[in-house]
């Protein structure tokens, strides 16, 4: 017989949660996420996996088979491990990811229709861009020119002539060293699009010590940074639900074990102990990756960690979170084998033959990251290698319904996400649901508690604006997004209201910063696009810990007042 809290569980009709109140329309939602079996199509699956196998895979093993003496793709033993098969996957990463392929590419990444940005956004003159300086002459403004257009026009031709070159010299090299930031001086979108932090210090390396096996040993400290920050960004009360959403959100984890990811499904959302034993577990994995290989003298030991670190990336790349870099991890796995397992003999400690570029390396592998792990605000997290932790900065803007139509003004190769999704979804309340499920994948994660003290404080009625998370409108406007919150923040926001002119209470955007490592707080300030700074303030996230993911007691009610108010 079924109970009063049986008949409570998703599935729930659209209408209820289209018409539920605020608080209750999250807390609808926020269940509805967590009930998801399989969250992701499977046509969808298929088309991420053949992106993944043909494309990037694909097309690395094309440009490889330009070396003199290549043996043929049938024999991968001859040709896969190769120092140059290891330059050109360096070099492929960075183009394909430049010109949108990669991370911020289709449906997983609210890329719809078309499901890219990337070259269709960056070739474009007009389009919104961010530039280092603003003012600078030639390069200081907010659209791009056709000097910005064909920038980058050379940047990707001459990497793909790098890619076609039977062997990989400084020569080739040098052009893309340059271009590369000098784009982001233009635009910064562009710098993080390259995956700078990763994929250019490698670049780097690979030029300047491209005269011997220095450039192995460079890479080495590369890697060994990216798995060390990677693991030190997860130090926080905020990866466990990140497990939480990651792991029922995946496809292969066993299905059986999805509802202990949640603390008592459906009532208590909150991380369960055994999601904060997967989290503990993973962060304690991915920091004896580098300290393992980076010591080791065994061969025996070095095989068995890096069939470790294969499982550990290959665990995340499998279980396909949305918007997770895949090209990412199988590069961090195929490096990881090429430079440790198969080349035990270059030390670490060799960089110190080339001073100029153990400095370099230190402020890029220790400054940046430090600083951005410390001071969140000052650094981009791709920048401070926080990968996936569940604490970034994000920002939500309130659109007044009616006042959309002024985004339109904005020269893009994309609509909002209801202009994408109406195009493929045939009915009007299958893409009001759509919209509304989105909700979840701020709500879900510790880092959107902050919201329940600054919405109330946002709007007067948050049902008289239309919600657009910053990654997703950042994609649009600026044709890439990957998670930076300072992408779409207050530069943004300058940008788009110099072309929009929205009217004051027409767009406001909270904008909350990350919390920083071993900080207390998140700071969070809300902004009108007219009228500037409304008001600032900071959540403290232990206290946050013990609250559902939806806005309950107080937060539920500030929220309700507004509505209470309009409708009397």
């Amino acid at each position: 017989m079924s109970t009063s809290a049986d008949l409570d569980r998703p599935p729930y009709a659209p209408q209820r949660i289209l018409t539920a109140p605020f608080p209750e329309r999250v807390r609808l939602v926020c269940r509805t996420w967590a009930s998801q079996v399989h969250p992701t199509p499977s046509v969808v699956l298929v088309m991420y996996w053949a992106k993944y196998l043909l494309l990037f895979i694909g097309g690395w093993a094309f440009f490889v088979s330009f070396s003199a003496g290549h043996p043929g793709f049938a024999s991968p033993a001859g040709w896969a491990f190769t120092a140059f098969a290891f330059q050109k996957a360096v070099l492929w990463a960075i183009f394909y990811e430049m010109a949108g392929f990669g991370c911020g590419s289709g449906p997983m990444n609210a890329r719809f229709s078309p499901p890219i940005g990337g070259f269709l956004h960056f070739l474009r003159p007009g389009t919104t861009k961010l530039p280092l300086f603003p003012g600078l002459p030639w390069f200081g403004g907010i659209r791009r020119t056709w000097l910005d257009a064909a920038l980058y026009a050379a940047s990707q031709v001459f990497l793909l002539r790098a890619l076609l070159a039977p062997a990989v010299t400084p020569e080739l090299l040098l052009p893309s060293l340059a271009l590369i930031p000098l784009l982001g001086v233009s635009d910064k979108t562009l710098f993080l699009a390259a995956r700078a932090e990763h994929y250019w210090v490698a670049l780097v390396c690979l030029t300047v010590a491209s005269g011997d096996a220095l450039w192995i040993s460079a890479c080495k400290v590369l890697w060994g940074a990216i798995w060390f920050w990677a693991a030190t960004s997860k130090v926080n009360d905020h990866f466990p639900s990140v497990i939480m959403v990651m792991m029922n959100n995946g496809p292969f984890f066993p299905k059986w074990l999805k509802k202990r990811l949640f603390a008592s499904y459906p009532d208590d959302l909150r991380p369960s102990s055994f999601a904060v034993a997967m989290a503990r577990m993973g962060t304690l994995t991915e920091y004896l990756i580098p300290l393992v290989l980076v010591t080791s003298q065994s061969p025996l030991l070095t095989g068995a960690m890096l069939v470790v670190m294969s499982c550990f990336h290959g665990f995340i790349a499998l279980n396909n979170p949305s918007g997770m870099p895949i090209e990412w991890n199988i590069l961090m796995i195929y490096g990881g084998i090429f430079l440790f397992g198969f080349h035990p003999e270059a030390s670490v400690l060799a960089v110190g033959q080339m001073p100029w570029l153990a400095l370099f390396l230190c402020f890029c592998l220790f400054v940046a990251p430090c600083t951005g792990n410390f001071v969140p605000s000052r650094v981009s997290f791709l920048l401070s290698m926080r990968y996936y932790a569940g604490n970034w900065a994000y920002n939500i803007w309130l659109v007044r319904k009616g006042s959309t139509s002024k985004l339109g003004k904005l020269v893009k190769a994309s609509g909002t996400m209801r202009e994408q999704l109406e195009k493929v979804i045939p009915d009007a309340t299958g893409v009001e649901v759509a919209l509304t499920l989105s909700l979840a994948h701020r709500f879900m994660h510790l880092e959107g508690r902050p919201l329940l003290e600054a919405l109330p404080r946002a709007v007067d009625d948050i049902d008289d604006y239309e919600w657009m998370d910053g990654e997703i409108l950042g994609g649009m406007v600026l044709g890439w997004n990957f998670g930076d919150g300072h992408l779409n923040g207050m530069q943004l926001l300058r940008a788009v209201q110099e072309q929009c002119g929205f009217e004051p209470g027409e767009l406001r955007v909270v904008m909350v910063e990350s919390q920083p490592l071993f900080g207390r707080t998140m700071q969070w300030k809300i902004v009108d696009a007219a009228s500037g700074v409304l008001e600032e303030g900071e959540t403290a996230i232990a206290p946050m810990r013990g609250l559902q993911p939806w806005p309950t007691g107080e937060h539920a009610e500030a929220l309700l007042r507004g509505r209470a108010g309009a409708t009397a």
